[in-house]
């Protein structure tokens, strides 16, 4: 084991089994990078910080399973060691970013649309359940489908669900070359031309619409990075920014900017939208024109409304200013309470993090 691997499961399960009988409130804590992410929640605190180091990696099977409390740049360069990457570039906002904030909260990078979410890459979970059971779902084959997925299930749940231990997940190779250019062209040409490179073999593995520029990045195999390159042309672009993209270290998110800002999730392919157009309103385009990032004045209902209409949702990423979360659909709701009262009867679990009611 290496210096810092600490197992602390047993003491977690204690202290959870203890909640429980108190019906005391719990407030899982990595990070904490990723607390401005959901509704704030009034608990007890659980740390997961020192549950941390890499349980298991067989770079050749491509799986690899790690504590929860283990620093996610401490994960990624194991990985990167062996060649191997999460292929979908988990932002961190902060170097104390854990594996558990990660997964619980399921956020992907530029990467996300090619080469699939959080979720997409979980194959197995050890997971505290209400009453302090330490249990273990899925497993490390990619064809473990028997059963109730609760490992998936945790990824986006936000830790209202059970306190999450480890997890076991696929990672892949790091592409052989790298090559990142800059289009500049209309919003509408670079939306139209992304419709078109959908349907193309083309090694794209981001594409970002920002300040008149269409940004791509070109990943995998040196001869199809470089047809590909010649082929699309434009001007290079640093490959930094996919990271500043992915960690908001772009002037767009500066916090000096004190109009909210908004993350919609729209399907593929959909058009600018009309609100996106107004002079109090300023927006990046990002998976390709799926995600968009929007900082606006405009009222929650608007903007929720106009994603709603188009297919997608609308999350607010700006503490206090809304509830970050889309309502749920009755029927949703009623799923969503069935499955806290289920896993977590006495509601100690992050309570009201993702929504009022779970």
């Amino acid at each position: 084991m290496a210096q810092h691997d600490q197992d602390m499961a047993e003491a977690l399960c204690e202290q959870v089994r203890q909640a429980d009988m108190d019906k005391t409130p719990l407030k899982i804590v990595g990070g904490d990078t990723k607390a401005f992410y959901g509704r704030p929640v009034q608990g007890h605190p659980l740390s997961i910080r020192e549950h941390r180091g890499i349980s298991h990696y067989d770079p050749v099977e491509l799986i690899v399973s790690v504590r929860t409390g283990t620093p996610v740049t401490e994960l990624e360069a194991a990985l990167d060691a062996e060649g191997q990457m999460l292929a979908f570039e988990p932002p961190h906002f902060g170097n104390a970013a854990t594996v558990g904030g990660m997964i619980a909260t399921g956020l992907s990078g530029p990467r996300r649309p090619w080469a699939g979410s959080v979720r997409d890459f979980v194959l197995g979970s050890r997971v505290i359940t209400h009453d302090g059971k330490h249990l273990r779902f899925g497993g490390e084959v990619i064809k473990n489908v028997a059963g109730y997925d609760l490992s998936r299930l945790m990824a986006g749940a936000q830790g209202t669900l059970g306190v999450l231990t480890e997890v076991s997940l696929k990672v892949l190779p790091k592409p052989t070359a790298v090559h990142s250019l800059s289009l500049a062209i209309p919003l509408t040409s670079a939306l139209e031309r992304l419709a078109d490179w959908g349907r193309q073999p083309l090694p794209i593995t981001a594409a970002t619409y920002h300040d008149g520029s269409l940004h791509l990045r070109l990943e995998g195999g040196a001869n199809s990075v470089a047809a590909a390159r010649e082929r699309l042309g434009g001007d290079t672009l640093d490959n930094t920014f996919w990271t500043d993209l992915r960690e908001h270290r772009l002037a767009f998110f500066s916090s000096a900017d004190d109009r909210p800002l908004w993350r919609l999730s729209l399907p593929n392919n959909t058009p600018a939208l009309e609100l996106e157009n107004g002079d109090d309103t300023a927006v990046i385009y990002d998976w390709g024109g799926a995600q968009r990032w929007l900082r606006t004045r405009l009222a929650t209902d608007t903007l929720r409304n106009a994603a709603s209409s188009a297919g997608g949702h609308a999350t607010c990423y700006t503490p206090g200013d809304c509830d970050p979360f889309m309502p749920l659909a009755p029927t949703v709701a009623k799923y969503h309470r069935h499955l806290k009262a289920t896993l977590d009867p006495n509601g100690i679990f992050n309570p009201g993090r993702l929504y009022a009611e779970v």
